[in-house]
């Protein structure tokens, strides 16, 4: 007896909205917000951006969060989903590859779109490295005599298995020295880069860049807020990086300048099929064309991205000649110069809003926070392909090729989505009325 297959073929997914909390400085603005509350922010804030969608036709929610041990209460993206007053019918998941968690959801969100398990599929991530907890190993028997540590589960290794080899389980750190030997990347080129990532990120606040990305978020009973990333440094000069001592080494070359910082912070991404920007209620920003993972030892982690990248621009059917906007996530400027040279690419293409070594790095927010910017930054520019890649601490990396279907880009061979902006705005890509003599409102009033 033959079977029906389960689907004649795969449907394209799409971006629709983004939005995230400012990133706080460790210990400071969010401090006190548990990162179950924090999430909850984000999942308000891309749903206000998309309000003609009804949260009920939300198919799944996937959420990343790197710790899970204390306030994130295990599950943390279905706390989210009830936290933010979506109906208990909206059911949720957590997942966890460390930096890299929330860009994982919204691949996983993805396939999930295309193989049409899910029509709207709303992700994002989550971390408050300040408030994350210390953790005690129980006694393999009761009434243990002597000390016990705790361990902080801020960032990095904790309760190593003593079968894994010691070059594997090196400080981020000291991986990323290695790196710096192994390419023969200076001090001064890495301070240079940090700098830059400063400047950029203070002039795309200042130019209104994220004002439709963030949302801000009151930080205290007596009406404190916080509507912008904390650690952003305006002055930051490659000079005064240059005068900060080594953090590894004695004679290193990574100093707490030119590396991502501890932050609190949240992200949310909301995709959907073409065929939802009817109930979405707007048009996609760009459709998700490739998507790769890789992985190498432990401690090459910051060169990972090389290999993830090349496998998601080959499954999107281009190469490096054709993009024109990368999101690297900057957990280190060695490694992101490392990538950036590996790549043979412009560096002026990459991480044009600022990065994480300025905008900040709350581990499982950082994925949505470069997916949601680069959607954004292909909008405003026009460019068509882009690419988003982090890397991910033991060893891993992912990457995600975005094509913008916004614009003159919605027409460009791409029917689904020129049929995706009809749907939801009654105008063609260009902006033409394309309902008769009514007009956009009216059309829209009609698809409600």
């Amino acid at each position: 007896m033959s079977r029906r297959p389960y689907r004649e073929g795969v449907t394209d997914s799409y971006v629709y909205a983004a939005a995230r909390t400012p990133f706080g400085r460790f210990n400071g603005a969010l401090a006190g917000l548990r990162p179950d509350d924090l999430a909850a922010l984000a999942v308000r804030g891309v749903l206000a951006r998309t309000p003609r969608l009804d949260p009920a036709g939300i198919g799944d929610v996937v959420w990343g969060n790197a710790n899970g041990a204390g306030e994130d209460n295990r599950n943390v993206g279905r706390m989210a989903v009830l936290l933010a007053g979506l109906p208990t019918s909206v059911p949720a998941t957590t997942v966890n590859r460390l930096c890299g968690s929330s860009l994982d959801a919204a691949m996983i969100a993805s396939r999930a779109i295309e193989t049409g398990d899910a029509d709207i599929v709303l992700t994002g991530g989550v971390e408050s490295m300040t408030r994350a907890p210390w953790v005690l190993p129980k006694p393999a028997r009761g009434f243990p005599a002597g000390d016990v540590t705790a361990v902080s589960t801020t960032l990095g290794w904790r309760l190593v298995n003593p079968r894994m080899p010691k070059e594997w389980t090196v400080s981020l750190g000291e991986a990323n020295e290695q790196l710096a030997e192994r390419f023969g990347i200076p001090r001064d080129r890495q301070d240079a880069f940090a700098a830059r990532s400063h400047r950029l990120a203070d002039a795309a606040w200042r130019d209104g860049f994220y004002a439709d990305l963030v949302v801000p978020v009151e930080t205290d009973a007596e009406g404190g807020v916080l509507d912008r990333d904390e650690g952003i440094r305006p002055g930051s000069t490659p000079e005064k990086l240059a005068g900060l001592k080594p953090a590894f080494r004695p004679d290193g070359v990574i100093t707490a300048g030119n590396a991502s910082p501890l932050n609190d912070g949240a992200s949310a991404v909301l995709l959907g099929s073409g065929a939802a920007a009817e109930r979405v209620g707007t048009a996609p920003l760009a459709r998700v064309a490739g998507r790769g993972a890789s992985a190498l030892d432990p401690q090459d982690f910051g060169f990972a991205p090389v290999e993830a990248a090349n496998r998601a621009l080959k499954r999107a059917g281009i190469t490096w000649s054709d993009v024109a906007a990368v999101e690297l996530n900057e957990a280190f400027a060695v490694q992101s110069l490392a990538c950036v040279d590996a790549w043979g690419i412009d560096p002026a293409v990459v991480n044009t809003k600022g990065g994480a070594i300025a905008l900040g790095h709350p581990l499982g927010a950082s994925g949505g926070r470069i997916l949601g910017t680069l959607a954004h930054r292909l909008k405003e520019s026009g460019d068509r392909w882009g690419v988003a890649a982090i890397c991910i601490g033991v060893g891993q990396a992912l990457a995600v090729v975005l094509e913008n279907v916004t614009g003159a880009n919605a027409t460009d061979g791409h029917t689904t989505a020129a049929k995706a902006t009809k749907n939801a705005t009654g105008k063609n890509a260009t902006g033409k009325n394309t309902a008769g003599g009514n007009t956009a409102g009216q059309s829209r009033e009609a698809a409600r």
